[in-house]
């Protein structure tokens, strides 16, 4: 199996929203996206799939000793080896790649943050950094659209924490603050619990909340020159704002049952966001 295959099935394979927002890019931007995302996904499974912490961070480390070699020009992963074409072609700072890590490593850290400046910090270096990596991939002119790509990875990050308490809560992990918690009267281990309490409701509501917020300052960032180059982006972020209407509509009810949207309809989400992008460009391009 050649480097860029191997990324292909880690992407195909995880089911993942980013998988479909790929589908609509030029073949040297897909192969480099979909690299980035299988390494993410490796050290990200580094973490979830292994009991042992030292062995965890054993593995960590060497992910670290194989980012130097990516560097170098001598990697071995077939995942390091898909992306060495793509940090030539598309300046991806080493440093990001390391955060990553670093952050992956803060799950073995911490299981939990007393304040969401704590947890924003976890939010920019296992999300934001790789948002501004996918930016540099998918092209811009303008780079207020760094600051479009940080927000929106937090905004994702946030996404996934509200989708994924209960999973989150039985690895053992909290990432909602607990300072959050004791505002709206709910304790820690109520979030094991199959039940969602009026009390719960309102603090998945405020969750929510500051996650739209997120999405609307990526969305007021972005400058219209680079909206059709980043539409990988916004065809993700139209993804996670329907699992976010998806959790509201269902009233919050995460610690019941996983909210989840199907292949098809992600599919559609991204094929429609797509053609709609497509659309602002013909009409910014007859503009000018």
């Amino acid at each position: 199996m050649t480097p860029e295959a191997y990324c292909q099935e880690k992407a195909a394979r995880s089911g993942s929203s980013f998988y479909y927002s790929f589908l609509f890019l030029p073949p040297q931007r897909r192969r480099a996206i979909t690299a980035l995302y299988a390494f993410c996904r490796e050290v990200d499974d580094v973490v979830d799939e292994q009991l042992e912490e030292s062995v965890a961070r054993a593995k960590l480390d060497w992910w670290r000793s194989e980012v130097e070699r990516l560097f170098q020009g001598i990697p071995q992963h077939p995942v390091t080896r898909a992306l060495a074409p793509a940090i030539q072609e598309f300046n991806l700072p080493r440093e990001y790649f390391l955060e990553v890590i670093d952050g992956m490593e803060m799950d073995l850290n911490y299981d939990a943050y007393e304040t969401f400046k704590e947890l924003s910090l976890y939010c920019h270096r296992v999300a934001s950094t790789v948002g501004m990596m996918a930016a540099e991939i998918f092209g811009y002119r303008d780079r207020r659209t760094l600051k479009y790509a940080h927000h929106l990875g937090t905004a994702f990050q946030l996404t996934n924490i509200l989708r994924d308490v209960r999973e989150d809560w039985q690895r053992g992990r909290l990432y909602i603050p607990l300072e959050e918690l004791e505002r709206f009267s709910v304790a820690p281990e109520s979030l094991g619990r199959p039940h969602t309490s009026d009390a719960v409701r309102a603090l998945f509501q405020h969750q929510e909340a500051r996650a739209r917020q997120y999405y609307r300052q990526a969305f007021a960032a972005l400058p219209d020159v680079d909206r059709y180059a980043q539409r990988s982006g916004l065809i993700m972020a139209a993804i996670y704002l329907n699992t976010l209407d998806e959790i509201a509509r269902d009233g919050f009810r995460v610690l019941e049952h996983r909210v989840m949207l199907t292949p098809l309809r992600k599919f559609w989400i991204a094929w429609r966001t797509h053609r709609h992008e497509k659309r602002l460009q013909r009409r910014q391009t007859a503009r000018t």
